[in-house]
């Protein structure tokens, strides 16, 4: 007891180690943000007359209260986020109802997406997808069975995601609601749900989002202008205009740092929604690689992180890698898609790059989870190899015991193999008898215990 005591203790103690390169990728996204927040505020702080470096200074304060925040999170165990699963779900709602409070919430431009802080504005659709993304986790764990089996354990997260978007298109927020709506579907996927059953809510929802997006005359304009934004470069064209030719003035190794010429008033939200623009054109085809080539860095890592997760067995860690890993990805996809003229325009941030105090924050929480599934992970796999090399040494220790000890009197008879085994071994064969009562053994107690693994969209 005393060998089994210490062992556990050393269990304990082992720690994990924080991936270096999600670290490293999360990193150089931060930091080239703050150069280029700084580089394409400038002019509009100034003529602003808040000063040149105040979107500069609110960024790198925002990037700090997200640093801290991650901080926290790294160092909280996961078993305890995954307690308060329903609590989760109702923060949620509570976080998209908090906006249209008299006093509370902020309304800019007729949308009513902002809750007033005092100090500053926060836009709780950030943090409700950080929450929702650990409660839909947690929904795949308690419910993994069922997920890959039946409708209606499919069909229930899919029910929470359609009132989520209801609330977010009352705001209205098209954008968050659509990638929303992506990141349930790709995590019920990765969780297990086989893709013919995941086709036809599918089906069903794209008709409705379109229909949405057509019968809404500001988002057809959008939808229109993006087909050919030179048609009406000076009125629905003019951001994608403007930031199709801040792309293509970078060329190959940009006009250098601070030299852009369309975001001195001409590229509107240079620093925020059309930061990529400014990136193309003052580093150039280069600099775009490189932003592109962190993010793939970013999110394969962190789908690997899921994977190694799940292949462990310890799929809420694996599953909360899969939904920051889409959730990260698809925007930054939709975010540079835009600045492209490859997707219409919405007004999506480039996670951990575009200035925003509620996406740099709620991206640095994104981050810290995903570094703590990391740390989980090596610790489980350190304690998995101190066990591995524990057990062939307890084997020769426990033979030596049971050889030495001398056979008890009055022991009991060994019990009768199962009728069905003794009726299937031949006669004078008691190897093949001995083999069958142990299959029969094993056949017994391994009755009812056995769970369908997630099979990662599969088609059985």
């Amino acid at each position: 007891m005393n060998d089994l005591s210490r062992q556990a203790t050393r269990l304990e103690a082992i720690g994990g180690r924080y991936d270096p390169w999600l670290t490293g990728a999360a990193l150089a996204l931060a930091c080239l943000g703050v150069v280029m927040v700084g580089s394409a505020s400038v002019a509009i702080g100034e003529n602003l007359g808040v000063g040149p470096f105040h979107y500069l200074v609110r960024h790198v304060l925002f990037l700090g209260v997200g640093i801290v925040l991650a901080v926290v999170v790294m160092r909280t165990e996961l078993k305890t986020v995954e307690k308060y699963n329903q609590l989760l779900l109702l923060g949620c709602f509570v976080l998209l109802l908090l906006p249209w409070l008299p006093g509370l919430g902020v309304s800019v431009n007729g949308a009513r997406r902002w809750i007033n802080l005092g100090l500053s504005r926060f836009q709780v659709v950030e943090a409700v997808k950080v929450i929702y993304i650990v409660w839909l986790a947690s929904y795949l764990v308690r419910f993994r069975d069922d997920v890959t089996a039946t409708w209606v354990a499919m069909l229930k997260p899919l029910g929470v995601a359609v009132l989520l978007v209801g609330m977010l298109l009352a705001q209205p927020d098209f954008g968050s609601a659509t990638l929303l709506l992506a990141i349930t579907a790709g995590m019920l996927v990765l969780g297990g749900v086989n893709l013919p059953r995941m086709s036809l809510p599918i089906v069903v929802g794209l008709p409705a989002l379109a229909a949405l997006a057509i019968f809404e005359p500001y988002r057809m304009r959008r939808i229109t202008s993006f087909l050919d934004p030179w048609a009406d470069q000076l009125g629905s064209g003019y951001q994608l205009s403007n930031a199709l030719m801040a792309v293509g003035r970078g060329e190959w190794f940009g006009v250098g740092l601070g030299a852009s010429v369309q975001k001195l008033n001409y590229l509107p939200e240079a620093h925020t929604d059309f930061i990529f623009s400014v990136i193309a054109e003052e580093l150039g085809f280069v600099g775009v690689c490189m932003v592109i080539g962190l993010y793939a860095l970013l999110v394969g890592r962190a789908l690997y992180l899921g994977l190694k997760c799940v292949e462990m067995r310890r799929h809420f860690p694996g599953y909360i890698a899969f939904g920051v890993a889409l959730w990260i990805g698809m925007q930054s996809f939709v975010s540079i898609g835009v600045n492209l003229g490859m997707l219409p325009t919405k007004g999506l941030t480039l996670p951990l790059v575009s200035s925003g105090g509620s996406s740099v924050m709620m991206t640095c929480v994104a981050i810290g989870l995903l570094l703590r599934v990391s740390y989980e992970l090596e610790r489980a796999e350190r304690q998995r190899a101190v066990r591995q090399e524990a057990a062939p040494a307890a084997a020769p220790a426990a033979d030596a015991g049971a050889t030495s000890a001398p056979p008890a009197r009055n022991a009991p008879r060994p019990a009768k193999a199962p009728v069905s085994a003794q009726a299937s071994a031949p006669a004078g064969n008691p190897v093949s008898a001995a083999a069958n009562v142990h299959g029969a053994a094993i056949g017994l107690r391994g009755r009812g215990t056995s769970r369908i693994e997630p099979t990662f969209g599969g088609f059985a």
